[in-house]
Order: structure tokens, then sequence, then C-alpha cells
């Protein structure tokens, strides 16, 4: 988010909001203008060994116990949702986008995505 300069923020989820098997639950907002606030466009939650006990996912240490691994989920980056920040943020008057550098490489260098 800091590489894309959009603004964001970073929450915290209570407990009582959260599912069973999460320990602990992320999700990060970007300000959308078109909304008028902020909108989630990624979570992470920390499942602990909970999933990975349903899943018999375990692994041994240099000692060899046994050990259940601790899984993570994590959205990274939802193409559609992280899409209206990027457009919004980054529209011209004369309705270009300009790409922001952190995603040129991958536009083939391209500064900009011409209105039609």
């Amino acid at each position: 988010m800091q590489m894309l300069e959009l603004p964001y923020r970073v929450l915290e989820i209570c407990t009582g909001d959260m599912g069973m098997a999460k320990y602990r639950m992320y999700d990060i907002e970007t300000y959308m203008p078109s909304r008028e606030g902020y909108c989630e466009t990624h979570s992470a939650s920390n499942l602990l060994d909970f999933q990975a006990r349903r899943l018999n996912l375990r692994y041994r240490d240099e000692d060899r116990k046994v050990h259940y691994c601790i899984s993570m989920n994590n959205t990274v980056v939802a193409s559609p949702r992280i899409m209206i920040p990027l457009m919004e943020l980054y529209q011209e008057s004369d309705g270009s986008i300009t790409i922001p550098n952190a995603l040129r490489p991958y536009m083939q260098g391209r500064e900009k995505i011409a209105a039609r």
C-alpha cells in the first residue's frame, strides 16, 4: 500500500467479529473517494494451529519433535477491490489514469492508461 502511495488504514478486528477459527485478524482499508470513506481491500487472519490440526499438517523440528504448523489466511491484494482506489485516486482530469511507479515495471514501463 505504501508503494502504491494509496491512503490506507489497518484495523485490528475484535474477537466478536471474527470467525471461530481465527486467533487474530486485521483488515486493511483503502480510501475510496466515490464511497467517501475507507473500504476493505485486504484482510489477514492468524489461525494458529486450528486449520493445520484439521488438515493434519505437521512438521518435525531439528530434534525430530512433531509440531502442528501455524497457518494464516490472507487476501494479499484483492484485484477487483484495489482497482477502485487505484482508478479513482490516479485519474487525471482528461480521464486518463496515471500508473503508480510501483506498477510500471508490470505495465511495460507505461506511465498512463489513456482515456478513449
